[in-house]
């Protein structure tokens, strides 16, 4: 019994003891997180982007012969600059011109014939039959002489354009046939780049825009826009775009770097202040001395910033600092309005 006594009081010490260990009457709740903010307004967004273009001659074509045949003769050196109509190669065209002759003779005759015809009908020796008899064996005579003319013309292989020759590809005495490569022609005074852009920049695609090359050696030259593709491949959601510049070293065929420089006005804010998310992006508003969490849509992404596409209206006041420590609807203490400039990188 004695034990029980001793024991009643020290309990009552320990309760006391840990009751005034609590926390002091009169205390809050946690202090309001401190951040800063900045002040969303319309800037001007830059828009750069780099892509690959491939370079192309202002007219290209490869030359084949129209129609089957001997060569007999090859007017065409490698690499050589010729004008537009040179002869470059000619078929074994023999028997079409004496084809021709013949025909020509034929028609000289008939006209000679046609014209005794008209006098005789002047004084009614002839009828009108025979007349037109002879008109149309003249018309037909005519007719073939320009179809073997035209065929005399197939065994010719002249320059469509004036260019720059490429390596030949046969010899006098070939035989060759519409399949036959005999060299290539490229137009090389104006050169034409091709590039894709994704279709989320066509918007400021602009015929005449200037873009910006590089090539291999590290070169740069400028284009100018000169047609865009009315039509976004369904497959890659690319837009083609060619551009052409005037007088340039860059060869057929080669890569380039294409860079376009564009702008347009839009939010920015900076990368530390986007909390992204499994199905989108957030940043937190000060609304009312509390931190508002709110969907955004990004767009172009610079070193610093993020250009909001929505969720985001002039005025805004978002939080670029502090953000981990706020939670949704929780009071925050603003520490100071940050500018642009002193987020961007030196």
């Amino acid at each position: 019994m004695r034990y029980r006594f001793l024991f009643l009081p020290l309990s009552i010490l320990i309760f006391s003891s840990c009751k005034q260990s609590g926390p002091p009457a009169g205390a809050g709740g946690p202090a309001p997180a401190a951040v800063d903010v900045m002040i969303a307004g319309m800037d001007t967004v830059p828009q750069d982007i780099e892509v690959n273009g491939t370079i192309l001659a202002q007219e290209s074509v490869e030359l084949r012969p129209e129609t089957s045949g001997r060569i007999i003769a090859l007017e065409m050196e490698d690499g050589a600059v010729v004008s537009k109509g040179a002869l470059l190669a000619r078929v074994n065209d023999a028997e079409l011109r004496a084809q021709l002759r013949q025909q020509e003779v034929q028609l000289e005759l008939a006209q000679k014939n046609l014209a005794r015809l008209n006098q005789l009908l002047s004084i009614n020796g002839v009828n009108q039959a025979d007349i037109d008899a002879a008109t149309s064996q003249v018309a037909s005579l005519d007719a073939a002489v320009k179809v073997t003319q035209a065929q005399l013309d197939k065994t010719e292989i002249r320059a469509p354009f004036a260019g720059r020759l490429g390596l030949r590809q046969v010899s006098p005495g070939a035989y060759v046939t519409p399949a036959t490569l005999l060299t290539t022609l490229q137009a090389t005074d104006r050169i034409k780049v091709d590039f894709a852009v994704p279709e989320t920049y066509g918007r400021n695609l602009k015929k005449g825009m200037s873009v910006f090359l590089e090539d291999m050696n590290g070169n740069s030259s400028i284009a100018s826009v000169s047609a865009i593709e009315p039509l976004v491949n369904a497959n890659t959601r690319n837009i083609k775009v060619r551009a052409v510049l005037q007088g340039n070293d860059l060869v057929p065929g080669s890569f380039v770097k294409v860079r376009l420089r564009q702008s347009a006005d839009g939010i920015l804010v900076p990368t530390a202040s986007i909390i992204p998310d499994a199905l989108s992006s957030k940043v937190v508003l000060v609304r009312e001395g509390k931190g508002k969490f709110v969907n955004v849509k990004t767009g172009v992404r610079t070193a610093d910033f993020v250009e909001i596409t929505e969720g985001l209206t002039p005025g805004d006041s978002v939080v670029v600092t502090g953000v981990l420590f706020v939670r949704p609807n929780a009071p925050v203490k603003v520490r100071g309005v940050r500018t642009r400039s002193s987020f961007t990188a030196s």
